[in-house]
This record gives structure tokens, C-alpha cells and sequence, in this order.
């Protein structure tokens, strides 16, 4: 009983923590959205050339999250979230001063020059920023791969992933006051630094890697074909087999490229396109939207991964292919609506899309963790973390270039049939079985 109680302790303890850890990436990651009208203004710095930066920082984190899945399987989880957390709140402090370092460069406090200077600098700072932002998810989901059993995982990582939710809206608001009541973009970044580094510090404090760690013993049932074999070969072997031939986790991995793509159009280009439509939003508003958005996609993980575990007996993907449709449902509305809806009904909308949405944003990871097993866990995730950032291309340049040249008319009708698409690749996994243990193989 005493085993039970402080396992539990220790369970809840790194999901919480590790919660906040990853909350605090948010601050130092998608700030940039809500400098780039301030810095357009100020700059005459184009969506298009935003846009770019966009899709290049997108892509360099996916490929991060990539090689990151496949260390973390192998690392320790807490030192590699804190090194990541604090390279990034470096990159951010030093953004803060790219127009003092485009003056140093250029030997110019204004012009072509030094607004192309500055936007070279901002794009390279970004750039690394992203690659040390791939060191968030991996090993957060080894520790909740760790930690929770798999008939728990759908509603465990349900809670963890609010953390997603709670980061994007704190962040959202946080940046939205800043740039409302200074009017300086500067403060985007200085601040959510100073957060960052903070965020360091209780990570290294909190955070304990497995169970064993802490003299527990590990998960029952979790029984894989290289626990008594864990040699770096046999582990080669074991990932390719569960994660790269695995065509259960390409077909996640597809589903969520078109997940990202409707929430990458939302949280990269909503401050921007809420405050640009026939009827704009404030600067306030538009961040109080992006934020609730964002606040009723953890509620929609919170439900989504209660309901896989108690009405769908844990299997994930179903729930997400009925979500997906009702996200496309919701998107499609707000086409219909479009500019002449009251801030209030384009709000509700959001929310409801975000709710829906953010269901299989959380449960497809669940079910790819399931297939590739705790050992490889982190890996699959990786995977699916370079496909869904693959949708940078279409958030980032394809968005910034259409809304110069077509404006944000069709937004809404193109992520609803983005929905589409995404609801047909998962339900194709309608059948599969549970997950990857050597106790499914037996039976």
C-alpha cells in the first residue's frame, strides 16, 4: 500500500511538473506572433516575408522534435527539458535587441538595408531557437510513457497535454497586454525570457526520469522484446520495427500534418487575421480569442481522453476521427459567417473548433506511444512530430502569401476541408489493436 501511495505521488508529481516545464516553451516560442504586427508596422515588414520565417522555423522544429524523439528514448528527461528551456530563453532575450544588432551590422537605423539585416537576424535567432524547442515534447512524453499505464494513458495524457492549451492561451494573453499597453514588441521577448529561465530551475528541482529512479519499481504489463536485450542494437532494431516500418504510426503521423495545419493557421496567423478582417479586433480582443481558443482545446483534451477510456475502451483513434469531423463542422460555419459575425459568435466558433480539434491533437500521440511501446515511445512521437510541423509550409509562406495577394476570406472554408482530409487518414486505423506489448502478441 505504502509501494501504491508514492508511486501515485511520483506519478502525479511528474505529470504535473512536467506540465508546467513544457507550459513555459509556449512563452518563448509563439511570442513571435504576436510581435509580427508591431513589427510590420514599425518595419514594413511584409506577411509574405513573415510567412517565410514561419515556415522555415516550423519546419527546423519538426525536424528538432524528430531527433529529439530518438534521444529522449535514451536520456535523462529532466536534464534534457531544462537545457532546451534555457537555450531557448537565451535566444529569446538576445531577439529582443535584432534591431540593435541590424544598427551594429548596417551601420543604419533605418531602410532596405537594415530591414532586410533584421530580418536575416530575427530568421536565424528564431531558427535556433526552434531547434533547442524540439527538446520540450520528447521528453515529456518519455516520462508520461514511464509513468502511466497504457489503459491510463488516454486520460493521463489527456491532462498533460492541457499543458499545450495552458502555455498557447497564457502566452496569448500575456503577449497581447504587453504589446496593447507598451506598444513595444521588445518586451515580447525580454519577458517571456525571464519566465523561461525561471521555468530552468523548477524543472531541474521537480523532475525525476523513471520510476526506478526513485526506487520503484517500474510499470506492470509493459513487458517489451528487448527487456532483457537493451544493447544499442537491439534497440536500433526494435525502433525500426515498432516506429519506421510501422505503417499505424506514418498514417498518425499523416493525420496530424492536417491537425497542425488548422492550428498552426490559427495560432501563428490569428492575432494577425482577427485584426484585419472587415469588422478588426483589438489588439485585447484578438488575444483574448486566440487564448480562449485555446483554453476550450484543454477542455476538449480533458473530455476527449476521458471519454477514449470510458466509452471507447481506450481506443484513441476512434475518438479522434469523430472529432475531426467536428472540427471541419465548426470551421465551415465560420466560413458561412465570416466577416459580418459579431466578435462574440467568431469566438464561440473558435472555441468550439478548438475543443474538437484539440482532442486528437493530444489522443493521436496516445495511440502512436501504445503501437511503438515505452521504449520507443518518444521515437514514434518523433515521427509524428516532423510530419505535423511539415504543415509550417502551408501555415507559414503558403498563408502569408495568400493573405497578400487573396486576403482571409476562404481561410475558414480551407482548414474545414483540411478537417476533411484529416478525418479520412484516421479512420482507416479504425480496427487496430490496442497496442504494441508483447502481451497483445499472445493472446
Amino acid at each position: 500500500m505504502k509501494t501504491k501511495h508514492t508511486f501515485k505521488y511520483w506519478q502525479w508529481r511528474v505529470i504535473i511538473c512536467s506540465m508546467i516545464g513544457y507550459a513555459l516553451f509556449y512563452f518563448v516560442r509563439k511570442n513571435f506572433a504576436f510581435a509580427m504586427p508591431s513589427l510590420g508596422e514599425e518595419y514594413g515588414i511584409t506577411n509574405t516575408s513573415f510567412g517565410i520565417i514561419l515556415s522555415l522555423v516550423g519546419i527546423i522544429y519538426g525536424i528538432s522534435k524528430f531527433v529529439n524523439g530518438i534521444i529522449a528514448d535514451r536520456t535523462v528527461a529532466r536534464w534534457h527539458l531544462a537545457i532546451g528551456l534555457a537555450a531557448c530563453s537565451v535566444f529569446n532575450l538576445v531577439f529582443g535587441w535584432s534591431d540593435k544588432l541590424s544598427m551594429l551590422i548596417t551601420g543604419q537605423t533605418g531602410g532596405a538595408e537594415f530591414v532586410s539585416t533584421m530580418v536575416i537576424i530575427m530568421a536565424t535567432l528564431l531558427v535556433l531557437n526552434n531547434v533547442f524547442q524540439g527538446c520540450g515534447f520528447p521528453p515529456c512524453n518519455h516520462l508520461l510513457a514511464w509513468w502511466v499505464p497504457p489503459k491510463e494513458l488516454a486520460t493521463k495524457t489527456a491532462v498533460w497535454n492541457t499543458s499545450h492549451s495552458i502555455g498557447a492561451a497564457l502566452a496569448a494573453v500575456f503577449c497581447g497586454y504587453i504589446i496593447a499597453r507598451t506598444g513595444n514588441w521588445r518586451y515580447c521577448f525580454f519577458a517571456p525570457a525571464a519566465i523561461g529561465f525561471a521555468g530552468v530551475v523548477f524543472i531541474v528541482l521537480t523532475l525525476r526520469d523513471t520510476p526506478s529512479s526513485v526506487g520503484l519499481p517500474d510499470l506492470p504489463d509493459t513487458k517489451t522484446e528487448i527487456d532483457n536485450d537493451d544493447t544499442p542494437e537491439a534497440f536500433r532494431a526494435f525502433v525500426k520495427k515498432k516506429v519506421f516500418l510501422n505503417p499505424v504510426i506514418w498514417l498518425l503521423a499523416i493525420t496530424d500534418l492536417f491537425v497542425y495545419i488548422v492550428r498552426f493557421a490559427v495560432l501563428d496567423w490569428g492575432p494577425t487575421f482577427l485584426q484585419q478582417r472587415e469588422v478588426p479586433l483589438s489588439p485585447e480582443l484578438a488575444g483574448w480569442t486566440i487564448g480562449i481558443f485555446e483554453i476550450a482545446g484543454l477542455l476538449g483534451m480533458l473530455a476527449a481522453g476521458w471519454i477514449s477510456d470510458h466509452f471507447f475502451h481506450s481506443k484513441t483513434h476512434r475518438v479522434c476521427a469523430v472529432e475531426m469531423l467536428l472540427t471541419g463542422a465548426c470551421l465551415l460555419v465560420l466560413h458561412l459567417v465570416r466577416n459580418t459575425a459579431s466578435p462574440v459568435l467568431i469566438l464561440i466558433l473558435l472555441a468550439l473548433a478548438g475543443f474538437f480539434l484539440y482532442g486528437p491533437q493530444a489522443l493521436l500521440g496516445v495511440t502512436a506511444s501504445k503501437q511503438a511501446t515505452k521504449k520507443a515511445a518518444s521515437s514514434a512521437l518523433g515521427i509524428i512530430g516532423i510530419m505535423s510541423y511539415v504543415s509550417v509550409i502551408f501555415t507559414g509562406a503558403g498563408l502569408g502569401w495568400y493573405s497578400d495577394h487573396f486576403g482571409w476570406d476562404s481561410l475558414y472554408l480551407l482548414m474545414a476541408g483540411v478537417s476533411a482530409v484529416g478525418f479520412i487518414f484516421v479512420a482507416v486505423l479504425w480496427n487496430i489493436k490496442d497496442d504494441g506489448y508483447l502481451k497483445e502478441e499472445t493472446k
